[in-house]
This record gives structure tokens, C-alpha cells and sequence, in this order.
């Protein structure tokens, strides 16, 4: 597969978490505009320069975390690879202390379907506009999900962390009595892009201001805010009945939000 065609399957993997298996929006409900997102060009600072100290950084945390391999961070950081939305959401079912099921919240599902489109575009814009080469590229180093399917050349910023930040802070905003572990989950599932090897630091920084920067112009759109209260309420009355998270799966997340693979090597 061609580097382009990876860059697609990529950045239609990063549009497709912030939808779900939602039904067809209606003309009432309607998808909302690219126009209505930020243009994250103008957003993100560039990446490290070559040579610069922040390259170097990122250097030698990709080569560090490459001694992660095969532990336990490792797995978590595979988990956090997939971007089914189903499973994405699940994602954060320890932060809110129930398993979090996205078929049982379909005014949650119907808010993601909407903005999916505007997040991806504008992600794919900024990908495309800095073209930067991913860690792996040229080594023999370990990743922790195949390169097939990852566009070479689409580093910066992390789609992943955008989409898994983004619901983060989607979250967050839907249950604010919860917005502290669900965003320290977000930053896990950003950091786990740099300990599966994909993507250097610098990236997944990035990542987290261009998740902020969309969600939040995204949430205060009026056209939203109906379908955020009622998916509020659907989050709410799953709390009530829903099976608590795996114990196991909730120590793995917390010692991973206890060392940070952004400061610790």
C-alpha cells in the first residue's frame, strides 16, 4: 500500500471514532460544516526542527519507550490502537466507574456523527500541511501495531490522541463530576501512541491542543447543545444499572497515568 493510501485509511480511522453506529442524521439533525471547525494549520505550531533540541527530545522518548515491549503499557497501548467508537467509549468506562456502552446512548452516538466529519477534515488538513515522517520510519525498531495501514508521512498532529482526547473531553463536558479521570484517560490514550512507537512526542502534544482547540468550538455550537443534555441523561441512567469496569484493566490504566511517558523515559 502506497504511502497515501495509508494516510487515508488513516485519517478515515481518526474521523471514524468520533462517529458511531448511530442512526442516519436527519435534516433536522444535520451534519455540521467543516467551516465550523478551526483550521488547525493556523492553531498548531510547526514540529520540531531537525537537529533542534525538541527533536532530540523526541528521539531519544521513542527510543526509550521502545523498551516497553511486551510489557503491560504495551498491551494498554495496543487496546488504545483500536479506534471502533464502541470501543473507544469503553475506553473510559474506568474514569466514570461503570462500563460505558455506546449502544445504549444514542444521543451521544448522533453528537459524535455530527462532528466527525469537521474533526477528520480538518485533522487530515494539518496532517497533510506538515507531511512529517513517523519514528519508525527507517529502523528496525519495535511498533506495537502494524505499519500496514499508517501513513508514513502523517505524524503530526496524532489523529489517535485527537480522537481519543477529544472524546476525553467530550466526556468531560457530559459528566463533569467524572472530567478529571476521564481527561487523565485522555492523556494515557494519547501517551500510548508514543509508547506503541507511532508517533514521537512532539505529536501527541499536538494532538491534545488540536483536540481542545476543535472540541471545544465544536460544544458550544447551539445546533448541539439539545442532543448533549439528552446524551447527558443517557450517561446518568446507565450509571444506574451498568456493571462496574474489570479491576485488573483499571490498575493497568492507573499505573499508566502515574508514569507519564512524556517526562519519564
Amino acid at each position: 500500500m502506497h504511502s497515501a493510501s495509508r494516510l487515508s485509511v488513516a485519517l478515515l480511522l481518526c474521523a471514524t471514532v468520533l462517529s458511531a453506529c448511530a442512526p442516519s442524521i436527519s435534516h433536522t439533525a444535520s451534519v455540521i460544516p467543516d467551516a465550523a471547525a478551526p483550521d488547525e494549520r493556523l492553531v498548531l505550531a510547526p514540529p520540531p526542527a531537525p537537529n533542534s533540541a525538541a527533536q532530540i527530545d523526541d528521539d531519544r522518548v521513542f527510543r526509550a519507550t521502545r523498551a516497553l515491549k511486551d510489557t503491560p503499557r504495551w498491551t494498554l497501548a495496543q487496546n488504545d490502537a483500536d479506534l471502533e467508537p464502541a470501543h473507544v467509549v469503553r475506553d473510559f468506562s474506568c474514569a466514570v466507574g461503570f462500563d460505558i456502552d455506546l449502544a445504549k446512548a444514542p444521543h451521544l452516538s448522533r453528537v459524535l456523527e455530527r462532528i466527525r466529519h469537521a474533526v477528520g477534515h480538518r485533522t487530515s488538513e494539518v496532517k497533510k500541511y506538515w507531511h512529517r515522517t513517523r519514528p519508525f520510519v527507517g529502523t528496525d525498531l519495535p511498533i506495537c501495531t502494524p505499519a500496514e495501514g499508517l501513513g508514513l508521512h502523517s505524524s503530526y498532529p496524532s489523529g489517535h490522541t485527537t480522537a481519543g482526547y477529544g472524546m476525553a473531553l467530550l466526556l468531560a463536558h457530559l459528566m463533569p463530576e467524572h472530567a478529571a479521570t476521564i481527561l487523565q484517560r485522555g492523556r494515557v490514550f494519547g501517551e500510548s501512541r508514543v509508547v506503541c512507537g507511532v508517533h514521537w512526542k512532539s505529536d501527541v502534544q499536538a494532538g491534545y491542543l488540536n483536540a481542545s482547540s476543535l472540541m471545544d468550538t465544536l460544544m458550544a455550537l447551539p445546533e448541539l447543545q439539545d442532543d448533549l443534555s439528552a446524551a447527558r441523561r443517557e450517561l446518568l441512567a446507565m450509571q444506574k444499572t451498568a456493571p462496574a469496569p474489570a479491576a485488573g484493566q483499571c490498575a493497568v490504566e492507573q499505573d499508566a497515568a502515574a508514569h507519564s511517558m512524556l517526562t519519564e523515559p
